[in-house]
C-alpha cells in the first residue's frame, strides 16, 4: 500500500498542477482571450493562434523554452526562438510578404510614400518616452518600433540591438497590435476626420506597367540599401519576394515564397514568440510599459498619417482621402481594408482599397528604414 501511495504521489508531483502559480494561470487565461478572438472575431488568426497556443505552452509547461546545458538538451521552442534572434525568421517573413504584395498603388501613387513615412512619426515619439522612463537608448529604439504594427521587424531590431530580454513582450505588443488594428484605428481615425473627409471618393489609379513593376523593387534595394546598409535583410528580402511575383519567370519561387515557406515561418515564430511569455518572464512592471508604450506609438503613428492625410487633402482640393493615411503602418494589408471599412461606413459606394494599399506598403518600407535608422545611430 505504502508503494501505491509513493507511486502516485510521485505522479501526482510530475503534473504541471505541482508546480504552475497563479500567474501561469492568467497567462493562460489571456492565451485563450487570444485564441477567441482569433477564431471567433478573425483577428489575424494566422498570427493570433499560433501566438496564443506557445503562450499557453509555456505556462503549463515552462522546460519547453529551456536553454541547452552540458547535460540535457533545450526545450523545442527554445531552437525556434535562436531563429528569432538571428533574425532569420523575420527576414524570410519578409520574402514571403514581397511575394504576396502589390506595389502597383504605391507606384501609380508615388505621393503615398509621404503618408507611409508621417505614420513612423509615432516609432521616434515613443523612443523619446521609452528613454524618459527609463529604458536605455538601444531598449527605447527596440520598443518603439512596435509603433510601426510590425512584428518582424520589431523581432529584427531587437536581436541587432542585442535586447533579447525585451524580445518577448515586445513581440507579442506588436503581434497583439497587428492583430487589433480593426480595434484601435477606426476610433482614432473617426476622430480626427469629419464625415465629409470620410465620403470624398478618390480618383481611379493610373495603370502601372509590367516594366514598373520590375524595376521597382531593383531600383528600391539599391537606393535604400546604398543609404542604409543595414537595411539590407529586411528590405532585400521584401523586394526579392516582390521581384518574384512580377518577374513572371520564377512563378514556383513565388509560390513557394507567399504560401509554405510564409506559412512555415509564421509557425516557427508565432509559436516560439508566445513561448516567451512565461508569467515569469511576462508579468513584470517593465512589460506593462513596454505594452502601453506600444500603444501609445501606434495611436500616434496613425493619428500622424490621418492628420498628413488631412494636409494631402486641403493641398490637392479635396483630392485625398484622409482615411488611407491611417494605412501607413506597417500592418499590410489590415490597416488597408480598416481605410476601406470606415470609408465605406461613410459612403458605402466608397472604394479606398487600393488607394490605402499605397500608404499600407509604404509604411512597410518605412518601418524597416526607421530600423535601419536606429542602427546606423548605434553603429549596429
Amino acid at each position: 500500500m505504502e508503494y501505491v501511495i509513493t507511486t502516485l504521489e510521485n505522479l501526482a508531483g510530475q503534473t504541471a498542477f505541482a508546480n504552475i502559480t497563479l500567474g501561469n494561470y492568467l497567462m493562460i487565461v489571456v492565451g485563450c482571450i487570444f485564441l477567441y478572438l482569433a477564431i471567433k472575431k478573425g483577428y489575424e488568426p494566422l498570427l493570433l493562434i499560433p501566438i496564443a497556443f506557445g503562450m499557453i505552452l509555456v505556462n503549463i509547461y515552462p522546460d519547453i523554452m529551456a536553454e541547452p546545458t552540458e547535460t540535457a538538451n533545450g526545450g523545442l521552442l527554445y531552437y525556434f526562438f535562436q531563429l528569432d534572434e538571428w533574425s532569420i525568421l523575420p527576414s524570410l517573413i519578409f520574402l514571403g510578404v514581397g511575394a504576396m504584395t502589390d506595389f502597383g498603388p504605391l507606384i501609380a501613387n508615388p505621393a503615398s510614400f509621404l503618408l507611409g513615412a508621417a505614420a513612423q512619426f509615432g516609432i521616434f515619439t515613443a523612443y523619446l518616452v521609452a528613454i524618459l522612463l527609463g529604458f536605455n537608448d538601444k531598449a527605447a529604439a527596440a520598443i518603439s518600433i512596435i509603433g510601426g504594427a510590425d512584428g518582424p521587424t520589431s523581432i529584427f531590431l531587437c536581436g541587432k540591438l542585442k535586447q533579447t530580454e525585451y524580445m518577448g513582450p515586445i513581440a507579442v505588443a506588436a503581434y497583439s497590435y497587428m492583430s487589433l488594428v480593426p480595434i484601435i484605428q477606426p476610433p482614432i481615425m473617426k476622430l480626427f476626420t469629419t464625415e465629409e473627409e470620410r465620403k470624398i471618393k478618390m480618383g481611379q489609379l493610373r495603370p502601372v506597367s509590367k516594366l514598373e513593376k520590375i524595376l521597382f523593387p531593383i531600383i528600391v534595394t539599391i537606393v535604400v540599401c546604398l543609404l542604409l546598409p543595414t537595411t539590407a535583410p529586411l528590405v532585400g528580402m521584401l523586394m526579392l519576394g516582390n521581384l518574384f511575383k512580377e518577374c513572371g519567370v520564377v512563378k514556383q519561387l513565388a509560390e513557394t515564397a507567399s504560401n509554405a515557406l510564409m506559412y512555415i515561418v509564421v509557425i516557427l515564430l508565432g509559436t516560439s514568440v508566445g513561448a516567451t511569455t512565461s508569467a515569469e518572464a511576462f508579468l513584470k512592471v517593465t512589460t506593462l510599459k513596454i505594452v502601453a508604450l506600444g500603444l501609445v506609438a501606434f495611436a500616434i503613428g496613425t493619428t500622424a498619417g490621418v492628420l498628413f492625410g488631412k494636409l494631402m487633402c486641403k493641398v490637392t482640393g479635396g483630392k485625398v482621402n484622409p482615411l488611407i493615411g491611417s494605412a501607413g503602418v506597417s500592418a499590410v494589408p489590415m490597416a488597408a481594408r480598416v481605410s476601406q471599412k470606415v470609408g465605406a461606413e461613410a459612403d458605402p459606394t466608397n472604394f479606398l482599397l487600393m488607394h490605402a494599399m499605397g500608404p499600407n506598403v509604404a509604411g512597410v518600407i518605412g518601418t524597416a528604414v526607421a530600423a535601419g535608422v536606429f542602427m546606423a545611430i548605434f553603429g549596429v
